[in-house]
């Protein structure tokens, strides 16, 4: 059974994410979807993010992302979008 992180708005606009996540990106100054996104690739290397976090981070990422643009889309839905 998948575990479902708490999830909270944050200082970027529009996601939703485990208050861990952003405890991290407010250290490493990660404040806007772009910049976010220039390091979603090696968010593993980040002290702190184990498995969970980072897979509900890209999920978060492509929910955000214009229509044909997901780039970490896994085809499975969370709860809320199925």
């Amino acid at each position: 059974m998948p575990r479902h992180l708490p999830t909270c708005a944050g200082p970027i606009e529009g996601l939703y994410l485990p208050q861990l996540a952003w405890d991290v990106f407010h250290r490493e100054n990660i404040q806007t979807v772009d910049q976010l996104r220039a390091v979603a690739g090696r968010l593993e290397q980040f002290e702190g993010f184990g498995p969970i976090t980072v897979r509900a981070i890209r999920q978060e990422l492509d929910r955000v992302a214009a229509p044909g643009e997901q780039i970490f889309g896994d085809g499975q839905l969370s709860g809320w979008g199925a």
